[in-house]
């Protein structure tokens, strides 16, 4: 039976780090594997997905022997790299009911609000500092182009008696965000930000006070599929009667998987502090913004009072081959810095310390899928998060649990689970070259309609070839 090569992710020195890892020293905790162990099962991923698989599975059975292998440390991946907002899934309800049906729709939706809600107890608890502040998420208008974007997601959630948004005007969006830029859209409160590192490093130490092994600086190399497959390392050898693959976007170098996965890149700046002038605009809480331009902003003021600012930026990878690029891009911020000062203007004189990037692994439909190989039904996979984990990946690690240890419930029954509905991508090279065309319009039709006007008809049309 052949083996399974795995592209190792190119670790990012510590000047590449968010300034999330750099703020906390954030590096590894534990041992490489070293030698030959055996487990009952192998998670490969030691970010937020692979953290909350662990963690559920030891819920449901104490005894079982779960080891994590983490190519770099815990967090060091995208769950330490995002912009540290938090939302439900009821912003996505519409694409999640038109792709798993109302019922699991609602449920998975459900389930992210709790999950919420177990994040703000285990912050309650002492258990894991995360600065965790729920002022809420606003989801916003800044062009014509972009207002209503939103309407789906809140019109369904109304008819489905889901009273999860209250709509913005001017004003409340003013007082809000301290900016003029979004003067329309809509909040859900029980939301908001977190500080995705220690959120990230706090579920390492939860999952070993639980008895999981975790070894860090342990890139996989090789899976050996086969009734008790192996994990290879450079050190060692793990054996495991299940393997869970938690990857995140380096599980597109899985072929089974790479014809409904693309990975972008999302970039990040954080300023240098700058409470007096954030209260003096009345920006003053923990609320999570974005915007609804197709290249989404994203940002959130700090406790300290720093500004963390994102764009998904569209850059994607050759034959999804993610190299230092995707740790920090090459123009130093400066496209996320022009649209901070187009939000922020009086921000123009601050700052800006980090800058930092990241891959996101995508699908065509912007939800993740869980299933597991083809050919090997003790290899399982989770992927496809889209940029959007931080209340998901409870749930994901609920529904992994559920499959790896053969139970018939809710989770292993929802309409993620399995690949087949999922729509497939074109082959390389046509993919490459042509996400590189239809990123270069959407950038255009962006520019554009943030100016209030329309872009040409060639440049829409390239622009909705986008997934």
């Amino acid at each position: 039976m052949s083996s399974i090569k795995m592209r190792p992710p190119v670790a990012a020195p510590r000047e590449d780090r968010s300034f999330w890892l750099q703020s906390i020293a954030a590096d590894a905790a534990t041992t490489p594997l070293k030698g030959s162990e055996t487990c009952d099962i192998a998670i490969v991923g030691g970010g937020y997905a692979g953290l909350w698989t662990a963690l559920r599975i030891k819920e449901h059975a104490p005894e079982t022997r779960v080891t994590i292998l983490e190519a770099d440390f815990c967090g060091s991946g995208a769950s330490g790299r995002n912009g540290g907002q938090v939302h439900t899934w009821f912003a996505e309800i519409d694409m999640l009911r038109e792709l798993v049906g109302t019922e699991d729709a609602l449920m998975l939706c459900r389930a992210t609000a709790d999950a919420i809600d177990e994040l703000k107890t285990l912050q309650d608890s002492g258990t894991i500092d995360m600065d965790l502040r729920l002022d809420g998420w606003l989801w916003t208008a800044s062009s014509a182009a972009q207002e209503g974007a939103w309407s789906k997601a809140y019109d369904l959630t109304r008819t489905l008696g889901e009273k999860r948004f209250r709509t913005l005007d001017r004003a409340d969006m003013l007082k809000r965000t301290g900016s003029s830029a979004s003067y329309l859209g809509i909040v859900e409160e029980r939301a908001g930000t977190v500080q995705p590192a220690k959120l990230a490093l706090g579920l390492r130490q939860l999952a070993i006070s639980n008895g999981v092994i975790i070894h860090e600086q342990s890139p996989v190399l090789e899976i050996v599929p086969g009734a008790q497959p192996q994990l290879r390392t450079a050190q060692g050898t793990l054996s495991a009667k299940k393997i869970v693959l938690a990857a995140n976007a380096w599980l597109s170098a899985i072929p089974e998987l790479h014809p409904y996965l693309y990975v972008v890149s999302s970039q990040l700046i954080a300023t240098a502090p700058a409470a007096d002038i954030l209260d003096e605009i009345g920006w003053v809480d923990g609320a999570s913004i974005c915007d609804a331009q197709h290249h989404v902003l994203y940002y959130q003021r700090t406790p300290s009072g720093r500004v963390i600012f994102g764009r998904g930026t569209g850059g994607i990878a050759y034959q999804d081959r993610i190299g230092s690029s995707f740790n920090r891009s090459g123009d130093k911020g400066l496209d996320n810095i022009r649209e901070l000062h187009r939000v922020y203007p009086q921000l123009k004189e601050v700052e800006v310390q980090y800058d930092w990037s990241g891959p996101i692994d995508c699908t065509a439909q912007h939800l993740p899928v869980f299933d597991h190989l083809k050919e090997h039904r003790n290899i399982f996979y989770a992927v496809g998060f889209n940029g959007t984990g931080i209340a998901q990946t409870p749930v994901a690690g609920r529904i992994m649990a559920s499959l790896v240890l053969g139970r018939d419930d809710k989770w292993s029954r929802c309409g993620l689970v399995g690949i087949g509905r999922r729509t497939k991508l074109p082959p390389e090279p046509l993919r490459y070259v042509g996400a590189k065309i239809v990123r270069g319009a959407i950038r255009r039709k962006n520019d554009v309609e943030i100016l209030n006007q329309k872009p040409d008809r060639i440049t829409r049309f390239l622009a909705n070839l986008a997934p």
